[in-house]
Formats: structure tokens, sequence, C-alpha cells
């Protein structure tokens, strides 16, 4: 059986975002994804029109159905919909039913890239930091990573939630438009200990904040160190934004859907 990442997260019916985003990305790293559906959306490639999330009880049931079947290595989460949702989630790692030596990878969504809502974000927030310590790493945009953080300046607010108990902190200036390339910094118990600068590509993109997470996750379960998975993300993500589908070629600004099934070149 290939490594196993157990995602948790919604449904994206345009398969840009969300479930289909993990199962891709995963797919690429040549691990296996599993999947616990946390709500179901109603989104177009563009826009989030609403959504219903599943009930905590049976996310969980989900989940525990895989943990006894699959050889689970790696837990990656994304939209949770709600905070019995992200409860239900620290609960399965407080009760050791995911042992706290798994890795974890946190992509802690509280909107979507076209700004529609997937939750309350206040709610949201107050409920992830209980689950921000079971964290191998978490890959926030710069809207989440100052929400979770309180704080404006994104090294300062890195360093706080490392000491607050979260292992490691990918920051991503990707949100940040006025700036020029995007620039990430690998901060690992407050000490940052990669840097890397990507090329700003023309347009938005939906559902690439799920890709790169989910390829980490997939690297990890091949057994790749922290630093080596976040590298190999960094190449493939370039890759799959390079060759991003256009819905709607006629609107410039229309969000682009990431080609995860480019042959990535070395």
């Amino acid at each position: 059986m290939r490594p196993v990442v157990l995602c948790f997260s919604g449904l994206d019916p345009s398969g840009g975002a969300g479930l289909q985003a993990d199962i891709e990305s995963i797919g690429a790293t040549g691990a296996h994804a599993a999947i616990a559906c946390t709500a179901i959306t109603v989104q177009s490639s563009q826009q989030v029109f609403g959504f219903e999330a599943c009930s905590a009880t049976l996310v969980k049931d989900q989940a525990t159905t895989v943990l006894k079947d699959l050889p689970v290595r790696v837990i990656k989460s994304g939209m949770m919909g709600t905070t019995d949702n992200i409860s239900m989630l620290t609960h399965l790692f407080a009760e050791h039913t995911i042992s706290e030596e798994t890795p974890f990878v946190l992509d802690p969504v509280l909107v979507a890239n076209s700004g529609g809502s997937l939750g309350d974000e206040q709610t949201l927030v107050t409920a992830f930091r209980e689950l921000l310590p079971y964290a191998t790493l978490i890959t926030p945009n710069t809207h989440e990573l100052r929400a979770l953080s309180g704080e404006q300046d994104l090294h300062s607010g890195a360093k706080k939630l490392c000491a607050q108990g979260t292992h490691a902190v990918l920051v991503k200036t990707s949100h940040d438009f006025d700036s020029g390339d995007i620039e990430q910094y690998l901060y690992i118990k407050g000490e940052m200990i990669h840097q890397s600068t990507l090329p700003r590509l023309d347009g938005e993109f939906h559902g690439s904040g799920c890709s790169l997470a989910s390829f980490i996750a997939g690297r990890l379960a091949m057994g790749d160190e922290l630093i080596d998975a976040v590298k190999a993300a960094d190449h493939w993500i370039t890759q799959t934004l390079r060759a991003a589908d256009k819905p709607h070629p006629e609107d410039s600004s229309a969000q682009l859907v990431p080609n995860r099934f480019i042959s990535v070149q070395n």
C-alpha cells in the first residue's frame, strides 16, 4: 500500500480547490489520499456561494474508519467549516486516536481566494488556536497568519505561533499584492531555517494554497524531511501554476485552476 495521507477538507464542485486539490496533489507525490469530507460547498472556480458543513460526528466516523483500515502516515486539514469539526480533530489528537507523532499539515482556511466566507472567522480562529499545538506545519496565507497570531508583522506572527506550540510555520507573501516576487520563509521552533523566492505569475489562482499544503503532506508521507518537502513543493507549485487552466480566457481577472497533472521538469 502506498503511504496514506488522511485529508480533512470540503468538496469544491469546480474541482479547483478542496478535496480534489488534495487528491491530485498528494497523488502527484506518489502517496495515496484518503478523505474525511467536512463540508459540501456551492462554488464555481470564481466564487463561493454557500456551503453546508458535515456534522462533527459524521466527519469523525469517516476519519476513524480510515484510520482503522489504512496505513495513515500523515494528516492534512484544510476547510473545516465549523468550530465543532475543528474541536473534533483536536480531540482525535488529544485522545490519541491520532498519534501525536503523526505528522500533521494544517492549512487554516478562513476564507476562499475569491473572498467568499467558509465559516465565521473569529470563532474559527479561536478553535484553530486549540489545534495549532498538534501541527507539524501550518501553511497560512498572510491574512490567516495575522488573524491567528494577532501580529501584523509576518515574521513576528510566525515566531509567536511557534512559541504557542506549533512546530513549524511556512510564511507565504503570495497574498501581499504590493510586493514583487513571492517570498516564503520556513520557521521551525521559532527559527527561520529556510527562505525562497518564487516568481509572481500573472493572474489569481483557485486552489493554490490547498495544492501546496497537500503536496507537502504527500512528500512527508513518502519520507521527506520537512525542509525537503517544502523545497520540492516550491518547485512543483510553480510549474502547476504556469500550466494553469483558464476557465474564462476572455476575462483577464478570472481565477485560474492549477494543472496538477503537469509533468514536472527537474
